[in-house]
């Protein structure tokens, strides 16, 4: 299921064990070479100065109230996650990104995305487009198999009048 950046973002982590909140999430930790979630870093609730790092395989269920894990024990020091160290220093962020065409046209710039809650994997982008293309004012959905490549300052989509042959998954 598909749900918006939001639900993950500014959340409470609750724990089945104690049944009350152990942190609260601050931003993704996305990984930008296929576009998966790998975590989130969260403001612990001990310790408010302490930042610590809520994987996603250890996310239970997500719920209107928050994410939902089995004890404070999952969340990990950054330091502790070596396999991660390289993502988490690209410090990479979706929101905000340039989104352009393969052509070079100007799309606009991410304001929102929905990942799969299963996988974790970004499936959609939503994009705002200038007044001037745009004069509903609406978002461009773009799905991740619209993506040609993804840079530290850009996303570059197929050319929006293009169609994208049904086996096409530049992110699978």
């Amino acid at each position: 299921m598909l749900q918006l950046s939001g639900a993950f973002l500014d959340q409470p982590v609750l724990s089945l064990r104690t049944s009350a909140p152990v942190a609260k999430t601050l931003q993704p930790i996305i990984n930008p070479n296929n576009l998966k979630i790998e975590g989130f870093y969260c403001q612990d609730n001990k310790d408010r100065k302490k930042q610590l790092v809520l994987l996603y395989q250890d996310i239970r269920d997500i719920i209107p109230q928050g994410l939902v894990v089995n004890d404070h024990d999952v969340l990990a020091e950054p330091s502790e996650l070596v396999r991660l160290k390289e993502i988490m220093n690209l410090n990479f962020q979706l929101i905000g990104k340039q989104v352009v065409t393969a052509r070079g046209e100007k799309v606009g710039k991410v304001t929102d995305y929905a990942p799969d809650t299963a996988t974790m994997f970004v499936q959609k982008i939503y994009v705002s487009q200038s007044i001037l293309k745009n004069f509903a004012g609406g978002n461009l959905g773009i799905d991740r198999t619209q993506i040609v490549e993804i840079t530290n300052k850009k996303i570059v989509i197929h050319d929006l009048q293009q169609k994208v042959p049904a086996r096409a998954s530049a992110m699978a």
